[in-house]
């Protein structure tokens, strides 16, 4: 009876003991959640892609940009063999020559005969030429009128192939499409790379946004335009203002990456809060960060709790 009474002391002692340390913890360990108004919510950070590619073709022998590089829009990226459009564009500048040449030599032909026909015709008024000489001088006019007429289609054809050959020539420089920060370089000096095919990626440093999951009891609570803010742990102290841009029409499974206060939240909205502004360019794309978004308007902002 003494060591059953023992044994229930020492077990009530021990259940205290762990009942005093949950309480303990709890209370200064638990993650109290939001203010009703706020959600909170947590991604990394993406931006507006564009791809960079040639119209045409052909062997790169200059290299301006590579990874990393900040570039603006029109800044000069690579620069393709151009050694046989440059013959090309020599043919084409001699066509063009010899077509102009053609059609002087066809204006003072038509103009002669067509002096020569009015001449005629008024002697033949005067009876002094016979109306046949007449006719044949008009007849003459009117050969000299269709090759100067061929003549001029032929001028036309020459400079057509020439402004061709030159923009050719400029599509083997090749410049960025928008200003950004190149993230991926798919090529190296030296490559052949075919018409189309991607060379550089490029994101707007200017229009990044976070992508974030919203669990499905709160998407309820979130709408286009809401203001939000994006702390990232380089910059824990300057949180970056962002508005609700986009909110996903389906939900989806919870991406492993992506940490909610309930673990158990399985369906999730996708949700991309756009930067107001990106000082400095201090935030840049695979940056994880964390949101807080303002629902209720009024309520006090306060940074994220996990």
């Amino acid at each position: 009876m003494h060591n059953l009474m023992k044994k229930i002391i020492t077990l009530t002692f021990v259940v205290t003991v762990v009942a005093i340390f949950i309480a303990v913890w709890w209370s200064f360990f638990r993650v109290t959640p939001l203010p009703e108004g706020l959600v909170q919510a947590n991604g990394r950070i993406e931006g507006d892609h564009y791809t960079v590619a040639g119209k045409i073709g052909g062997k790169i022998i200059e290299l301006k940009a590579r990874e990393g590089d900040e570039v603006k829009k029109g800044q000069i990226l690579v620069k393709l063999d151009d050694a046989q459009i440059n013959a090309k564009v020599l043919q084409a500048k001699q066509g063009l020559v010899a077509a102009d040449a053609l059609c002087r030599a066809a204006e003072v032909s038509e103009q002669q005969s067509k002096r020569d026909k009015v001449r005629l015709q008024n002697l033949q008024h005067k009876h002094s030429v016979s109306k046949q000489a007449a006719e044949r001088a008009t007849s003459a006019w009117e050969v000299d009128k269709d090759r100067l007429a061929a003549a001029h289609a032929q001028c036309g054809v020459s400079a057509a192939t020439l402004q061709e050959v030159l923009s050719l020539k400029d599509d083997l420089t090749i410049h960025a499409p928008a200003k950004g920060i190149i993230t991926t370089r798919i090529v190296d000096e030296g490559e052949v790379v075919a018409a189309g095919s991607p060379l550089f990626d490029i994101v707007d440093l200017d229009r990044l946004y976070l992508k974030v999951y919203v669990p499905e009891k709160q998407i309820g609570k979130i709408r286009l335009g809401l203001p939000a803010r994006i702390y990232s742990d380089a910059f824990p102290d300057a949180p970056f203002p962002a508005i609700v841009r986009y909110i996903a029409s389906r939900a989806e499974f919870t991406p492993k990456e992506v940490q909610t206060p309930d673990e158990r939240v399985k369906l999730v909205y996708a949700v991309k809060l756009y930067l107001t502004e990106n000082p400095d360019h201090r935030l840049t794309p695979g940056l994880p960060a964390d949101a807080v978004i303002q629902w209720k308007e009024g309520v006090e902002w306060e940074k994220p709790r996990w």
